[in-house]
């Protein structure tokens, strides 16, 4: 556990590649097996379900560093990260437990997850007494599922392959599912994935491939001869939203993956029985939607499947899925990624036919001459209830991530929806941020300007966006404008107006405005534009699709 929390330190204490490279390169060096497949693990984004709720780590830390509750909720405020908190507050400790990181896994923290509050309390008071203050840190942030160090899972690809001496495309392979959370990490996992031979036996298994990813296309259309050539050198799709996978079917199973490598098969149970009607040895990637009636239908609906806890059988029949398909990866047992993308599709549509299944169709190629008529094309995007278009490849192989190499898919996505709203309620952020208020809370008029008595809905939360320096100033404008405090929250007096952007937008029960936004984010400060002359909820349910997508 100490050379982990060593790590930990190191990586957090850099923001260079080449330093971050070179910690993790040492630590897997000396690391044994066990310890190292729980480190790869967590540094390239697993995490296990949250192991104690916050309300008893809270409770059982501040009993320990017995300090009142105020004084302990003032110190989280101040800090913004739960386990640093709990790490600083704690009573010191001459402690530096030399257990293993997977000694620590398997016997103090796995078996903290449903334990009854009478034995989880000097349990965990015991485990925080063995360690430092670096070492709670990192064993609370375990706890919590928040452990983050700034490290991404293709620097982690990079690292491995370096120490094995293999292609990093064949790491990004054996590292499919490595960090599902139906599975745990091994000693015997981890050998396998830096072994100088590929294991055998992946076509009698479940995993799927590295998915391919897109870059976004941002270019004026003029310029699209120039940079890409002509159309015909390009297959022409429409961007669909909905939840990225790949169908998987071998060995008499079928597997259904997310693009977070993450096994959803429970969550749709038609589409496995759909793949029924595959050859063995079938690998399709494509877009999980709501198609009902002949059309796709808006992601909304999509999100009150997957908000579900129980399928019944009433959710099946309301908000039946389906499997778009725009991609053949592997057919009767063979890797077909290597293939050029027209080659693919083809097999695909030929494929998909013969099937003859409702919940497996093929994404529609869109055929037109010019990059112009595309482009008058995409101007409809919105009214489908799409996100722009995809551009792939014609003669290109399928990547790995946002790879270059072998192919080139592009999104051309349309431009964000956008609504002038108020900020009315703000919050400290988190880490860095933790003594600014960086989190806000926006609202549109219920009423046109001259409406007696229109006042402010909230409709949507957004932190990301602005600059360090338009943060300090917002900030000072919130503490100064503060009139009421609702614990970490403050209501302030509306004055500042901002330029709001999201992806999608649907109606809400949920919601007292009645309307959801999704990833909605600040696209620019409206100093110019005086409060009164932000938007109404009417011009956000304008905004609201008419009709859903052709398939």
């Amino acid at each position: 556990m100490k050379a982990f929390v060593d790590l930990y330190a190191a990586l957090d204490a850099t923001t260079s590649s080449l330093g971050k490279r070179a910690a993790m390169l040492d630590y897997l060096r000396h690391a044994p097996p066990a310890d190292a497949a729980w480190a790869v693990y967590f540094l390239a984004g697993g995490k296990p379900r949250q192991l104690v709720p916050a309300k008893l780590l809270k409770e059982y830390a501040r009993e320990a560093a017995g300090v009142p509750e105020w004084l302990f909720e003032e110190s989280y405020q101040a800090v913004g990260d739960l386990a640093e908190t709990i790490a600083l507050l704690l009573p010191d400790t001459p402690h530096a437990d030399d257990a293993s990181l997977a000694a620590w896994m398997e016997h103090s923290l796995l078996p903290l997850r449903g334990m009854d509050p009478g034995p989880l309390k000097p349990r965990l008071l015991e485990a925080w007494s063995r360690l430092d203050t670096r070492g709670r840190l990192v064993f609370t942030k375990l706890i919590t599922g928040s452990f983050r160090v700034g490290v991404s899972r293709l620097l982690v690809t990079r690292v491995l392959a370096e120490l094995a001496g293999v292609d990093a495309k064949e790491i990004a392979q054996r590292m499919v599912g490595y960090t599902d959370l139906n599975a745990l990490p091994s000693a015997q996992g981890y050998l396998a994935l830096i072994a100088a031979e590929a294991p055998a036996g992946r076509q009698e298994s479940g995993m799927p491939y590295p998915f391919f990813l897109a870059h976004p296309l941002q270019a004026d259309i003029a310029d699209f001869e120039r940079l890409l050539g002509p159309p015909a050198d390009w297959l022409v799709e429409w961007k669909w939203d909905g939840i990225r996978a790949q169908l998987v079917r071998r060995a008499g199973g079928a597997w259904l993956w997310s693009r977070g490598e993450e096994l959803v098969s429970d969550r749709f149970p038609e589409l496995l029985q759909a793949a029924a009607a595959l050859p063995e040895g079938t690998v399709l990637d494509g877009e999980i939607v709501v198609h009902k009636e002949g059309r796709v239908q808006p992601f909304a609906q999509l999100q009150q499947r997957i908000g579900r806890k129980t399928l019944t059988p009433r959710i099946l029949r309301d908000i039946p899925v389906a499997l778009l398909a725009y991609d053949l990866l592997e057919l009767e047992g063979q890797d077909w990624r290597a293939r050029p993308q027209r080659e693919r599709r083809a097999a695909l549509d030929a494929l998909l036919a013969d099937a003859g299944s409702a919940g497996l169709l093929p994404s529609p190629l869109l055929l037109e001459s010019s990059w112009e008529d595309y482009a008058r094309l995409r101007e409809s995007s919105r009214e489908r209830g799409v996100e722009g278009m995809m551009l792939k490849q014609a003669g290109g192989s399928y990547g790995v991530g946002r790879s270059k190499d072998v192919g080139l898919w592009w999104k051309w996505k349309v431009d964000p929806y956008s609504v002038d709203a108020v900020l009315i309620y703000a919050q400290k952020g988190h880490g860095r941020r933790a003594s600014l208020y960086t989190d806000y809370t926006f609202a549109v008029w219920d009423a046109p300007p001259g409406t007696p008595g229109r006042g402010l809905v909230p409709f949507a939360k957004a932190y990301s966006g602005l600059t360090d320096d338009e943060i300090r100033q917002v900030d000072a404008i919130v503490r100064k404008t503060t009139q009421e405090t609702f614990g970490p929250v403050r209501s302030v007096l509306p004055t500042l107006v901002f330029e709001l952007g999201f992806e999608g937008i649907a109606r809400s029960t949920r919601h007292k405005s009645g309307i959801a936004v999704r990833f909605p984010r600040m696209l620019r400060w409206r100093q110019d534009k005086p409060v009164e002359e932000a938007d109404t909820l009417e011009t956000l349910s304008a905004l609201l699709p008419a009709t859903s997508a052709e398939p």
